[in-house]
């Protein structure tokens, strides 16, 4: 008897190890960038990460009935966190482009705003190709804008930085001559008293900026991608994309499923 009630307590165990194992490996983990990024990503003063993506990525998963955990991870090293398995899904204002659609799959866009250079509020600049020469121009590392600067200024002197706060921060010191990074991010900035010394140059145009934001996954990951797709569009359907926008944006940037 003793001997059955042991059998029987071994598979009880393993039984609900295995069901606490499935549960563990259905939680999806979706990352943000580690370097803070308001309105989209931070962390309040609790140590909780808030922000628009943080709030879609909830909205996103419960709409998509999947069981999510926000996590984050240094940018510089993201997509290889996402394609070694340690994060499941990258929600950190990526840019769907084709030289990462080559690496990774991507969801549906789920936002998209434009570029923009600021600088201080008395310089004035000629934007046309190649004028930017000795300029020198902060970006973040491993961004759009970056790509673009390269491009389209290759005589400035392109600063790269790991964090757009510190671009910022040498921009309003007087290390800088101009950045370029995501509007929303900028105008944030902008708004508070760091920004003072500043304002809005130009938008610049080009194809580079057209893909919008999506989430980044491994390309096996297809069911993972009709899912949070479906997400995405439900919240769209149901009103939610809205009330979130409103909270961050007084301007639309979303980009309504087709």
């Amino acid at each position: 008897m003793k001997t059955l009630n042991m059998k029987m307590l071994a598979a009880t165990a393993i039984f609900f190890g295995a069901a606490f194992a499935s549960a563990q490996a259905d939680t999806v983990k979706v990352s943000v960038a580690a370097e803070p990024y308001p309105p989209f990503a931070s962390l309040d003063a609790s140590g909780k990460w808030v922000g628009f993506e943080v709030d879609l990525a909830n909205a996103v998963c419960k709409a998509g009935k999947l069981d999510c955990e926000i996590v984050a991870t240094a940018w510089d090293g993201i997509i290889p966190a996402l394609t070694s398995k340690k994060i499941d899904v990258i929600w950190a204002s990526m840019t769907i482009t084709p030289e990462r659609s080559a690496q990774i799959a991507f969801t549906i866009p789920y936002y998209n705003t434009p570029a923009e250079f600021i600088a201080n509020k008395d310089d004035k600049f000629d934007f046309a190709p190649g004028s930017l020469k000795g300029k020198t121009i902060g970006v973040q590392t491993s961004t759009i804008h970056a790509q673009y600067v390269q491009k389209a200024y290759p005589d400035a002197d392109i600063k790269t930085y790991g964090t757009q706060d510190a671009a910022n921060a040498d921009l309003a010191a007087g290390r800088l001559d101009l950045v370029l990074a995501d509007a929303a991010a900028l105008d944030d900035f902008l708004k508070g008293k760091d920004g003072t010394c500043c304002d809005v140059k130009t938008f610049p145009k080009d194809p580079i900026f057209d893909g919008g934001v999506g989430g980044g996954l491994r390309k096996e990951d297809t069911d993972l991608k009709a899912k949070l797709d479906e997400g995405i569009k439900a919240i769209y359907a149901s009103g939610e994309y809205a009330t979130i926008e409103k909270k961050y944006f007084s301007y639309e940037v979303g980009t309504p499923p087709k």
